[in-house]
């Protein structure tokens, strides 16, 4: 059978499988509209009100509606809310807040979970959105509780939280020098945003933990110029590794089985060790029958403190040139722990090192020409624009993301940072993301990067540590929440929450206009989570283990299952599926005159946007009216025939999407034909 219609088969009848479920949780899954209100309510009415408020103690507060307004001061009250489908929904409430000049902090609970966010300042009655949050079919409780808040409300309302339009992100690079490459992978990333999540996994820097090194005893015979084991097994090696140790010894640096694997010369046991860069790789290819499309590589070994060669440049090359993957790279960059004793250019033990806030280097001094630090951060900028270089040099882009973490605990003036890059502030932080920008790309000619910052939103301060559109490609979160923070009304176990709150948070900060991704994660959250509450991650990257923390093969951070389903689906990408020509820069996009048709090919996961002419205004296969065919308007098209009284179709769409025998009505052999287009098995619909 030919292995992309079987490929097919498989996936239409997982999704099949999938409806059915879908069916058996909700009868109404298409009930609710975006925008559509689902509740709204007088506050004084609600559960546990002890008292109606006309006015704030001596404060006056005309325009309220109905009797007066709830103000916590017991033990709060609560509304119960009956939604028509499980999904995400925004509460509204109308408040007055006036104990704090700035903001408070307000807090409810939506069925246990507690959600907060801050309520300015307001003297009249304002509007305010609480943001989104997840309800079940059926009945909800929602608190509004007696924490930190003291705010005035006088309605709420619930409404179907509206979509996101990911197509407001830009598919073009703030650098627009960028190489043909590096265009044709943001384009691509562009392609798949809202539609898929990349798999990615962050490989061990350095000699790795204990369960990443394998160790041997080797002898180095210089008369013979050999290397072998004690079974008289040869090692490879070239002249340049050979070294001579304190005692007069000779010893070669790095030399290779006869499998290829890479050792190295530890002198402190006179031993040869191999680090298992793979080891997590090789686990979730176990588990899944694949590997993850993007890997995640450190280049904090490039510095002039302590610095020697790991393999990380080659290792890049190889996964994009030989493997076809996407490399992303973070930068946990090392300065002197006491930089008022250091010596420029001076080598270091790595103990005497850190990347962590405890540190006397000063930021501000280094973003200031003359000073010491200022020598010291382009000594740095130096070494890594030189591996950065050689990277470039080979056809290779990279998902660039320095500076990680910066809010940290949040709060402008960096006292919640707990990296050194953040120590000092908001600001200054952003004109250190800028210095390293200009300096890689104006002054070591680097045009191989998209830059990813981690912008975190903990808080209403985070946007202020966004340096702006044209220094950024992507934002991210970073998702460490196994044990806490957790919406999913569990107490153990791993935290699948999508985070949709954290993404919608994220997305407005830069008004959708850059993708949203999760570079680095403990648990990945599951394939149910993220298409129920529109969390369109671009891509997640799971950290590595180290022996006590085991974030992909421990069960208390993965769920097994969970994960080899997500790696499974259709909705993630995995290496496999990634495009032959992903680097291959094609030019320009051309504006549309007629629909746009988003395809992906089940074997490759390629997203390709055709242009076709729309015959008597019927778009066919598209059942959601939105002028694309893709797999969405497959899944509606399998529910409606399984259920048509459960999952109602407008007649337009009856009619863009009886493609099958056209004529005899919605049936499954219709959303199997719209699969087989979205697949480019098939050219054009009807399909006869």
């Amino acid at each position: 059978m030919n292995s992309k219609i079987k490929r097919l088969l498989s996936g239409f009848t997982a999704s099949l499988i999938a409806v059915s479920a879908m069916a058996s949780l909700s009868s109404s899954f298409y009930a609710a509209e975006p925008g559509e209100v689902i509740f709204q309510g007088e506050c004084e009415d609600f559960e546990d009100v002890e008292k109606v408020w006309t006015s704030i103690y001596e404060n006056e507060t005309p325009g309220y509606s109905g009797e007066g307004f709830a103000y916590v001061t017991g033990s709060g009250y609560t509304a119960t809310v009956t939604a028509p489908e499980d999904g995400m929904y925004e509460i509204y409430f109308r408040y007055i807040q006036i104990l704090d000049s700035t903001s408070r902090f307000q807090t409810i609970s939506v069925n246990g979970v507690e959600y907060s966010t801050y309520f300015p300042y307001a003297r009249e009655w304002t509007d305010i959105s609480f943001g989104q949050v997840r309800l079940k079919k059926g009945e909800n409780t929602i608190q509004f509780l007696n924490k930190y808040g003291y705010a005035a409300i006088d309605t709420m309302t619930v409404s179907k939280a509206e979509k996101t339009d990911y197509a407001k992100a830009t598919g073009e690079t703030c650098d627009p020098d960028a190489t043909p490459e590096t265009k044709a992978l943001m384009k691509y990333l562009k392609s798949v945003y809202g539609e898929h999540i990349i798999s990615g996994q962050q490989e061990v820097y350095g000699g790795g933990s204990s369960m990443h090194q394998e160790s041997i005893s080797l002898t180095y015979n210089a008369s013979a110029g050999t290397l072998t084991d004690s079974s008289g097994t040869e090692y490879t090696f070239t002249e340049d590794e050979i070294d001579t140790a304190d005692d007069g010894s000779s010893f070669v640096w790095n030399c290779y089985s006869p499998e290829g694997k890479k050792y190295t010369y530890n002198t402190q046991n006179r031993n040869y060790s191999h680090t298992n860069y793979d080891l997590e790789f090789e686990y979730l290819n176990e588990l899944s029958g694949e590997f993850p499309a993007i890997r995640g590589f450190d280049i904090m070994n490039s510095n002039p403190l302590y610095g020697w060669e790991d393999g990380t440049t080659e290792r890049v090359i190889d996964w994009v040139n030989n493997r076809g993957g996407i490399a992303t790279m973070c930068w946990h960059f090392n300065v002197p722990v006491d930089f008022s004793t250091y010596d420029v250019g001076d080598a270091l033990d790595w103990q005497s090192c850190t990347y962590n806030e405890k540190t006397n280097f000063s930021v501000a001094n280094a973003l200031t020409e003359g000073t010491e630090e200022n020598e010291f951060l382009d000594l740095c900028i130096e070494h890594v624009a030189k591996q950065l270089l050689i990277i470039q040099d080979a056809g290779v882009p990279v998902m660039f993301r320095p500076f990680h973490e910066a809010e940290g605990n949040g709060g402008l003036d960096g006292k919640g940072a707990w990296f050194w890059w953040a120590k000092e502030g908001a600001e200054t932080y952003k004109e250190l993301w800028k210095y390293l920008y200009n300096s890689l790309t104006n002054d070591y000619g680097l045009h191989n990067l998209i830059w990813v910052q981690n912008l975190y939103a903990w808080s209403e301060e985070s946007a202020q540590w966004y340096p702006g559109d044209e220094y950024v490609d992507i934002v991210g979160y970073d998702k460490y929440n196994t044990q806490y923070n957790r919406h999913d009304g569990l107490t153990s176990g791993p935290n699948e929450d999508a985070e949709r709150r954290l993404f919608k948070t994220l997305y407005d900060h830069v008004d959708g206009r850059k993708i949203v991704a999760m570079p680095e994660n403990d648990t990945v959250p599951s394939l149910e989570n993220m298409l129920i509450e529109d969390a369109g991650w671009l891509y997640f990257c799971i950290w590595y283990d180290n022996g006590q923390q085991n974030f992909v093969s421990g069960t208390d951070y993965q769920n097994p299952e969970t994960l080899k389903e997500l790696y499974q689906s259709d909705y993630c990408i995995t290496l496999d599926e990634l495009p032959e020509d992903l680097y291959v820069y094609s030019g320009e996009d051309i504006e549309p005159t007629t629909t746009t048709t988003t395809a992906t090919d089940p074997d490759t996961t390629t997203t390709t946007t055709t242009t076709t002419e729309i015959p008597d205004g019927v778009v066919y296969g598209d059942a959601d009216l939105d002028g694309d065919v893709k797999m969405n308007d497959v899944i509606k098209i399998m529910a409606h025939a399984s259920n048509a009284e459960a999952y109602p179709l407008e007649d337009e769409a009856k009619n863009n999407c009886d493609v099958y025998q056209r004529g005899d009505g919605i049936t499954l052999s219709d959303a199997l034909s719209i699969q087989k287009k979205v697949a480019q098995i098939i050219d054009t619909l009807p399909e006869s």
